[in-house]
């Protein structure tokens, strides 16, 4: 997959970036940070469960431990309450609605409160209150920052409009090299504001060594998984795109094979209607596998339910953007197979891009149930040196690029950049 190579401006203004992100790693209370008594103001739908929520709460605490003022509008959600005790700020706003004539409302609504509350700069994390603040901040003069959570699939002249007010941001995010590939070859206009910024992953929290053995215990409860019996994992919102089907019908090929004593597991987020969970359970009959592959709903314990599984997989049929769960199990030690799609082959890594005794997990074709079934058989029937050896090397390739830390420090560095540019 060919990496997204900045221009030669694009290289002065990466210099510029890690030097100011080297001054903030350097930053220990002794000097005042660039940010410090600034207020930056992220805007996202709802603060309930994903990539993009868990990053607007990290870079919030991030935010607040320099002494900068953390504001996150939004309808509100579960993690408000974890955004609260991080030093964040919740601000109630109608972010999540599409309504044309709402949103035109809400721009003079934003753009007051970015007067009230003295706003700094604006980061938005998602398509429909990214148009409210766009013109809001051009009301205010108030640099705009946009991040690129989602791959934004859609090939229609009017769809391609609408994702497009993502690259309209002074500074565009992209959370992965594929997803800023894909954000120049779409907005070239665009090209020389964006900055790649990896996701982080908390490896105080996806640290096998910290998980007491009473969560997992509570989880394989939870989801009525017996002594003995082996747990694979897709943990994803119920969409389509996610692959449930794919892994139900890979399912029922290991099972046709002789595979016992295993149940797989769909973890996530379900829709607020329900036609595609009666398509998934009505799947999930048909293939004979009614209290085998089990819908477990939301987690609120990500790494207990990563280390109680014998396999992560994520089947996506759509490109992911960058594949935090994919992250998230390598962190735990956890054997993942993915499809070779989107951000994930950055994310894990496999043959032909490396050599075997490097991998840190297995790459199947999007949407082969057949190739899918295939390498779970080689990822379950790892002998114990051999999976102690992968878990080794996956721990360690995540720790190098995707810690929390470095995704905090290289988007405040950022922001400072933006700011002392604006003057």
């Amino acid at each position: 997959m060919p990496r997204f190579s900045p221009s030669t401006s694009q290289y002065d203004r990466l210099e510029r970036w890690q030097g100011a992100a080297s001054g903030v790693a350097e930053l220990n209370g002794r000097r005042k940070h660039p940010l410090a008594g600034r207020t930056i103001l992220q805007i996202i739908p709802e603060l309930n469960s994903g990539g993009a929520e868990r990053a607007t709460i990290d870079i919030a605490a991030a935010l607040a431990a320099v002494g900068a003022r953390p504001l996150v509008a939004s309808e509100g959600g579960r993690m408000v309450s974890e955004l609260q005790a991080e030093g964040g700020i919740w601000l109630a706003f109608p972010a999540r609605t599409k309504n044309p004539f709402a949103m035109l409302m809400n721009q003079r609504h934003l753009a007051e409160l970015i007067r009230a509350e003295s706003v700094d700069l604006v980061h938005v994390r998602s398509r429909a209150p990214a148009w409210v603040a766009f013109g809001a901040t051009r009301r205010t003069g108030t640099p705009f920052v946009t991040t690129f959570h989602g791959a934004y699939s859609g090939s229609s002249a009017l769809k391609l409009r609408y994702n497009s007010i993502m690259a309209k941001g002074d500074l565009v995010i992209a959370n992965s090299a594929f997803t800023a590939e894909r954000i120049a070859r779409l907005y070239p206009f665009a090209a020389e504001k964006i900055r790649i910024i990896e996701r982080g992953i908390d490896f105080r929290i996806f640290d096998p060594s910290t998980v007491d053995p009473t969560r997992v215990q509570a989880l394989r409860e939870a989801w009525q998984v017996g002594q003995g019996e082996r747990i694979i994992l897709l943990a994803a919102r119920l969409s389509p795109w996610k692959g449930h089907k794919i892994l139900v019908e890979a399912a029922q090929r290991l099972m046709a094979r002789g595979l016992s004593d295993t149940k797989f597991i769909l973890a996530g987020d379900e829709p607020g209607h329900n036609s595609y969970l009666k398509d998934l359970d009505a799947a999930i009959a048909k293939a004979g596998l009614t209290g085998i592959v089990r819908r477990a709903g939301h987690c609120a314990d990500m790494p207990a339910a990563l280390l109680a599984a014998a396999l992560v997989v994520v089947p996506s049929t759509e490109p992911e953007a960058f594949g935090r769960v994919a992250a998230e199990a390598q962190a735990m030690g956890t054997p993942v197979v993915v499809a070779n799609l989107g951000a994930l082959p950055e994310v894990v890594l496999a043959p032909p891009e490396v050599d075997d005794s490097e991998r840190t997990g297995w790459r199947v074709a999007p949407g082969d149930a057949q190739a899918l079934a295939e390498a779970m058989i080689i990822a379950l029937e790892q002998g114990a040196t051999a999976r102690e050896a992968l878990a080794a090397r996956a721990r360690t390739h995540v720790l190098r690029r995707f810690s929390v830390e470095r995704m905090q420090s290289e988007t405040l560095a950022a922001y400072a950049v933006l700011l002392a540019s604006e003057g």
